[in-house]
């Protein structure tokens, strides 16, 4: 292909992004258009369809900066997929397909919300990950796609982004290209006020091999590109660029990553490049044709689909469409004291037996949150994943695995250290991608680690979120039932388990009704108080009930295995479970601020809690029988 019409290309794209920015007066035009090159040359070597974007073996193009938003849009308009001239035109405005930031399942072709800087690296590594997995399940010659990255200084500046390209050089993923858009600019100006490493020994230290490139030299760019391609590590390639590149006068300046460039110094660029700077918008049609992949990605799709045998189509069925039905559950002895991260580990070996796609791992904790799957092996070849002590990536890396196409994939740390994965918790419920996240040690029953490991207001905190599902279930039967729920659901949940023994409840209850979030456990005639409560402190109500009954007090007994399941049910249901008419104490060992939709009192934790024995703690601050009684007569 011809320098000019590379060229082209290139400037077409920057003008659409500029266009969009100036049209919103709002948003980033530096960065698309400094990119531009760099996309135009990839464009080549991408392997999609547009006409499916869930085809298999498409290569992944992971977008981690948002402020790259602009190129986002103009590339999946360039290359096909459905969005339009009109749709950039509402660049930015209510409704429209194209927000500020690209969301999975908002706009076609986007493989991935990616959100706050550094998130989309971990999702390429997740993406590099599930497609490693995938070879070795399916074979080398059905999973063949690379998984590219674009991303720029801020993306390498945040943490998240070590820890996922760490994990990458360990893996030695060859099937990862990141492309480092390197202009030296952020916000608050160059980016040396703030940032002196050298990015390219950093990454040769992780097990990457390191291209440096000038990133507006199309030859360079191509070279580099093919180079990573073949290597036997995963790449990066190190491309130094001009921010705003184009721009009339305003070339290499911070003051065009986040703002718009003026109709001035638009009118003035394009008449620079040799465009029209009368025509917004425009596509002309020779530099559609040369992007549009409609065509090849088709036919590429249909020769991969040809090359699949039987058996190998039978798997993949079978690993998109996991029978969750198919599942045998173990059984727990009634009256036996099981901490629920006990029964949850055999409840993730029965699903994993099961289930071929279903996987996951720890940040180094597996032995204390009880997820190792056990005689499954170790990734990439099995199905344990030793993520390390990176809590943010794993997170990041396993929202990736989750839409790859094939797998259910879980991960597990302490509930305290749900605080460093809290970005990639979020992102997962705003794209609602059915991750499973495992948090043990779930209360004060932490016990001697002291305040600094006692998840307080950790509960409030994932209740609050939207399409979020957190499960505190109460013995290891309702977490059974609770994992049935959420293995249907299309949305994140979380399991929040105890460290200590919780007694296995009568199996006389409705467990059909944890689909609701909550259900009546214990119900007596003519109540007149109704006590709520999740994990451990269920047993504690229903023994609190039973002295109070003796002693005249008529007490409903409502479990909350799930308080966001809870939130959506109408009034009917609540004022089954709830009796109106009685007086209604929650108790949780935790905040429990949330409770007050439903309660009229709460006892929950106002501090930290504290180093102790378990049993201790719970008696100090008052969450056992003798206490809740007398403080619930008080109440009355």
């Amino acid at each position: 292909m011809s320098k000019q019409l590379l060229q082209k290309q290139a400037d077409t794209i920057r003008f659409l992004a500029a266009d969009m920015v100036q049209k919103a007066n709002s948003g980033h035009p530096g960065a698309p258009m400094g990119m531009a090159d760099i996309a135009t040359v990839l464009s080549a070597h991408l392997n999609l369809n547009p006409a499916n974007d869930k085809w298999l073996n498409r290569d992944r193009l992971v977008f981690s900066g948002g402020h790259a938003t602009g190129l986002v849009y103009s590339l999946l308009h360039l290359w096909g997929f459905d969005v339009s001239l009109p749709d950039m035109r509402e660049f930015r405005q209510f409704h429209s397909k194209t927000p500020g930031h690209p969301e999975y399942g908002h706009t076609h072709g986007v493989e991935i919300t990616t959100g706050p800087l550094g998130q989309g690296i971990a999702n390429a590594v997740g993406f590099a990950m599930a497609a490693k997995y995938a070879q070795n399940i399916l074979g080398k010659d059905v999973i063949t796609h690379k998984v590219y990255c674009l991303c720029g200084d801020g993306d390498l500046q945040e943490g998240i982004s070590y820890e996922a390209c760490a994990t990458a050089g360990h893996l030695g993923l060859d099937n990862l290209i990141v492309i480092y858009d390197s202009n030296s600019i952020t916000i608050e100006g160059d980016t040396s006020i703030a940032w002196s490493e050298n990015v390219k020994k950093r990454f040769a230290a992780a097990n990457f091999e390191v291209f440096e490139i000038d990133g507006h030299n199309f030859d360079q760019i191509d070279k580099a590109i093919e180079s990573a391609k073949v290597c036997d590590k995963p790449a990066l390639i190190i491309a130094t660029t001009s921010i705003g590149k184009g721009a009339a006068t305003l070339e290499g300046s911070h003051h065009t990553h986040g703002a718009p460039l003026g109709e001035d110094e638009i009118r003035e660029s394009k008449i620079k490049a040799g465009f029209n700077p009368d025509e917004k918008f425009v596509v002309p049609y020779d530099i559609k044709g040369a992007f549009d992949k409609l065509i090849q990605g088709v036919e590429a799709e249909n020769a991969w689909e040809e090359s699949l045998s039987d058996e190998t189509k039978a798997k993949i069925k079978e690993l998109q469409n996991p029978n969750f039905d198919s599942i045998v559950y173990p059984e727990f002895e009634v009256g036996s004291s099981v901490a629920t991260r006990d029964s949850n580990h055999k409840i993730l070996n029965a699903i994993a037996s099961a289930i071929p796609g279903f996987l996951g791992g720890s940040a180094d904790l597996a032995p204390s949150n009880k997820t190792e799957l056990k005689g499954m092996g170790d990734f990439p070849k099995g199905k344990n994943i030793h993520f390390g002590i990176k809590e943010h990536a794993m997170a990041a890396i396993t929202n990736a695995m989750n839409l790859y196409g094939l797998f259910r994939v879980f991960s597990a740390t302490f509930f305290v250290f749900s605080d460093y994965l809290k970005p990639s918790a979020r992102i997962a419920a705003l794209a609602g991608i059915p991750q499973h996240f495992v948090w043990t040690h779930d209360s004060i029953g932490v016990g001697e680690d002291g305040p600094t490991h006692q998840p307080i207001e950790h509960l409030s905190q994932f209740r609050a979120l939207p399409n979020f599902y957190t499960f505190r279930p109460a013995d290891a039967t309702e977490n059974i039932a609770s994992w049935k729920v959420a293995l249907k659901m299309k949305a994140p949940s979380a399991f929040v388990c105890s460290r200590q023994g919780l007694q296995v409840l009568k199996d006389e209850r409705a467990f059909g009704e944890v689909a609701n979030g909550a259900y009546l456990l214990k119900k007596r005639e003519n109540a007149t108080v109704t006590l709520m409560a999740s994990g451990s402190e269920v047993m504690l109500s229903l023994q609190v009930a039973c002295v109070l009954d003796k002693e005249g007090i008529k007490a409903n007994v409502v479990s909350v295995p799930c308080f966001d399941l809870l939130l959506e049910q109408n009034k009917e249901y609540v004022d089954t479970i709830i009796d109106p008419n009685t007086k209604v104490f929650a108790i949780e060992a935790a905040r429990g601020l949330e409770y007050y939709k439903y309660a009229d009192v709460v006892y929950g934790m106002d501090t930290f809690g504290a180093s102790g024995p378990a049993g201790v703690l719970f008696k100090e601050f008052g969450f056992t029988v003798e206490s809740l009684v007398e403080r619930v007569k008080k109440d009355i």
